[in-house]
């Protein structure tokens, strides 16, 4: 599904067979805001009203206490505490909360439920009329969702709380069973404005009315209306069949693994998204511990939440890219691709094993002293016999930042000592453990003790087990207990970060040592080179929890929630409770203390390495899956590894499979022409069926004076053609430069790299030297597949000399 080029404009004509009334511009769009704008307006003003009658009950109340007798002073504490609950809400809930909206057919009977909401769930006889023009309804009631529901001063609905349940056709209906919704729109605010709108018909085959005229259609409802209501009944069986398996998808049971399969354009990623509203409606409690939706690219994350934003209720959803899954880090970077086939397969794991371990001898945990230290005087003597208990330096009288490299104790009246050989063999000792780094710390620190307490020989002195147990605990207990002894633990045994750990791997010579026989000399060159930018990429992210697993970390301290001013009014601190936290307070606190899910939606799967599906099924251990994907748009070059690492994600939990097979996204005309590249990538993978045709071939360009010219120009000519967004993709290494060859044609032209092009869709799109995307990877064929199907109305291929265009500017990589 499209991030970026939702559009509500029919696509041109379905094999000749849109009527011409289906085509809208985009004044359509701007109108639908205006009108979910204006009903937000209203909306706002009776929150507004709602809180000055809560503050009036509040002072009303503070007033009634003035009389003084007990009835009075019960009265007005029960009075303020209802109306400091209801006010306290209105606040906390002010902010984001309409998202959704359905208009419905008439139902079969006139029952209202106590929301203000008709409650019949099937369409009353007679709602739908036929005749020689088609099928006709008229939209009888527009429900809009949100977070809490709000009545007008009539106590008519204007806002109906989506766990009402008048809001569940919302999430439940589908175009199979869409029961009274003719159209369901999902909007987009922020505060008090709305940024946009999406539309999903339930009934594409219906001419609906609403107030007299046409139901518009924004995004790809407008398409599917336009399939609907073509004069074709070939098409009708089209959008028919469409429905169909995108409606087995989403309703498929919740248990084991589902996999949804499909080509560019076949509604993956909305069909998996509306699946997860779909099973946390229908069971809720099931899902309480939370649904994580995995995308891979931010971009793709802007539109997921703007199709599900309602459940980020109560934390239940988390919206993540993939290089945003690890608490504290975002990637901003990109790796090439050497690079991140390095750091992307499973080989990066025994690396990341040796170097967890090697960066306890790393420089930089502790900086020793000049010379001996002299013996630190405790405050009190134990069964150890002796007031000096510990010291530890070198012998040299500077030595490079590092480990210790000797341990003294003194104690029973003889100094104790431990070398570095000594030391080395107790810490291999303690790492032979199959616990994480950090947690086998108490490990190190008992042996440390064990070797310190056999050199004593003060084990030998009493042959009563239990009086050599208690000598030998209270000697523990001294020794452990003085500054210095942990002094020098933390230094010789420091508590490592993952963080730390990367850092230190951006040492060539160290890496080139944890590496040995795991990554070749060019791929230890390259990726310490790379750890050593500002920033992190996705690679690097997925490395990072990975080196969480390996090392172990202490858990995070929750914050203290403030209370509210409410909460401190005299005479209420008994009745009225600790401020409650705001859902989206509540949802985010939750998603930050979470680190398991009860089910994960992965999309673009394909996509993910072996090192990235470890950090991902860490998440899911206990949950149920949905994995959405397409083997002919992978970019990982070895695409075996990665399946090993989803099977041991994924563990042995039964599998189901479903393949989406209709592309009503892409015109023929594209999707013929990026067949001839999918053809080269995998052989003998079959292309979906586009269901529509354009009439408007792809064009071919040569660069003629500059590369940035012809592209400019090429880019500024499609903007001419079409009423929405034009995407210019080209090969990653030259996405800065791109960005600057558009600059000044404005926020409809975006460029971008290849890599992120990734389930996105544009109005018209510019491919620059398919050459050149083909050979920056071992996947570059399949990396050009994707970079072809973004386009919904035109594409133009612009050819450099890499690409051997012929005399018709066709490049070799597309010629028959």
């Amino acid at each position: 599904m499209a991030a970026q080029a939702q559009q509500e404009t029919a696509l041109g004509p379905v094999h000749g067979s849109v009527p011409e009334e289906s085509v809208k511009d985009d004044s359509v769009r701007e109108r639908e805001i205006g009108i979910e704008q204006q009903h937000l307006d209203r909306v706002y003003r009776r929150l507004e009203e709602k809180i000055h009658e809560a503050e009036f009950l509040m002072n009303d109340a503070a007033q009634r206490g003035q009389v003084g007798t007990p009835g009075a002073l019960a009265e007005r504490d029960a009075q303020v505490f209802r109306a400091g609950i209801h006010l306290n809400r209105l606040n906390n809930e002010f902010e984001d909360f309409l998202f959704g909206r359905i208009d419905l057919l008439p139902g079969k009977d006139g029952k209202k439920g106590p929301d203000g909401a008709y409650t019949a769930v099937e369409p009353a006889e007679g709602a739908v009329r036929e005749d020689e023009t088609g099928r006709h309804a008229s939209i009888a009631e527009t429900l809009h969702i949100g977070r809490i529901g709000v009545l007008d001063a009539d106590y008519a609905p204007l806002v109906i709380d989506w766990r009402a349940p008048a809001a569940a056709p919302f999430y439940r209906s589908t175009p199979v069973d869409p029961g009274r919704v003719v159209r369901r729109r999902v909007i987009r605010s922020k505060g008090r404005r709305v940024l946009g709108v999406e539309d999903d018909l339930m009934r594409p085959e219906l001419q609906a009315t609403l107030d007299g005229r046409t139901l518009p259609v924004v995004g790809d409802g407008a398409l599917m209306a336009a399939l609907g209501q073509a004069r074709s009944h070939t098409m009708r069986d089209i959008v028919a069949s469409i429905q169909a398996e995108q409606d087995l998808v989403i309703r498929a049971p919740a248990a084991s693994v589902t996999y949804v399969e499909g080509g560019p354009g076949t509604g993956k990623t909305a069909v998996a998204l509306h699946r997860a509203a779909y099973l946390l409606y229908q069971d809720r409690r099931r899902y309480a511990g939370g649904i994580l939706i995995v995308s891979p690219t931010p971009l793709l994350v802007a539109y997921t939440e703007g199709v599900l934003p309602s459940l980020g209720e109560e934390g239940q959803v988390a919206i993540r890219a993939i290089g945003s899954l690890v608490d504290d880090a975002e990637a901003t970077l990109y790796d090439s691709p050497a690079v991140a086939r390095a750091k992307g397969s499973y080989r990066m794991l025994k690396v990341l094993r040796k170097a967890a371990r090697g960066a306890l001898e790393a420089p930089g945990g502790f900086r020793q002293g000049s010379g001996p230290r002299r013996p630190e005087r405790g405050s009190g003597r134990g069964p150890a016999g002796s007031a000096e208990q510990l010291a530890f330096g070198a012998d040299t009288p500077e030595t490079p930042a590092g480990p210790p490299v000797r341990l003294r104790v003194v104690a029973f009246g003889r100094r104790l000592e431990l070398e570095a050989a000594e030391l080395d063999r107790v810490k291999q000792s303690a790492l032979s453990g199959t616990a994480p780094v950090n947690l086998l710390r108490p490990r190190a620190r008992k042996l440390l003790l064990d070797a310190l307490w056999a050199q004593s020989g003060a084990g030998t002195r009493h042959s009563d087990p239990e009086l050599a147990a208690e000598l030998r605990s209270s000697f523990d207990e001294d020794v452990a207990s003085e500054d210095s002894f942990i002094a020098f633990l933390d230094a010789w045994w420091p508590e490592l970060t993952p963080r730390g750990v990367l850092a230190a791997m951006a040492d060539e010579r160290r890496l080139g040592r944890w590496a040995r026989r795991i990554l070749n000399p060019g791929e230890v060159r390259r990726v310490a080179r790379s750890l050593k930018r500002d920033g992190l990429s996705v690679h690097d992210v997925a490395m990072l929890d990975e080196l969480q697993a390996i090392l172990g970390a202490p858990a995070r301290p929750r914050k203290r929630r403030d209370l509210d001013p409410l909460d401190q009014l005299t005479g209420l601190d008994e009745l009225m409770p600790v401020r409650e936290e705001s859902q989206r307070e509540r949802a985010e606190r939750l998603a930050q203390e979470r680190t398991e899910y009860a089910h994960v939606i992965l999309d673009e799967a394909q996509d993910i390495t072996p090192m990235q599906w470890r950090m991902v099924g860490r998440r899911g251990r206990h949950a149920t899956w949905t994995v959405v994907g397409d083997p002919a748009q992978s970019s990982w070059s070895d695409p075996d590894e990665a399946a090993q690492a989803r099977d041991e994600a994924l563990g042995s939990r039964p599998r189901r499979r479903f393949t989406l097979t209709v592309n009503y996204r892409n015109p023929a005309e594209i999707a013929e022409l990026a067949a001839k590249v999918l053809a080269l990538a995998m052989p003998g993978s079959e292309s979906p069926s586009a269901v529509r045709s354009t009439g408007v071939a792809p064009r071919f360009a040569v660069v003629k004076d500059t590369l940035a010219q012809t592209v400019r120009a090429e880019a500024a000519h499609l903007l001419d053609r079409v009423d929405g967004t034009v995407g210019v993709v080209v090969a990653m290494n030259r996405r800065e430069e791109a960005a600057r060859w558009l600059a000044g044609l404005g926020d409809r032209v975006v460029a971008l790299g290849s890599l992120e092009a990734k389930g996105l869709e544009y109005d018209a799109t510019v491919v620059v030297s398919p050459a050149e995307i083909a050979d920056e990877s071992p996947a570059g064929l399949r990396v050009l597949y994707v970079a072809l199907t973004r386009a919904t109305q035109q594409l133009t291929i612009v050819s450099g000399e890499r690409d051997e265009p012929d005399g018709d500017g066709v490049p070799d990589l597309l010629r028959d």
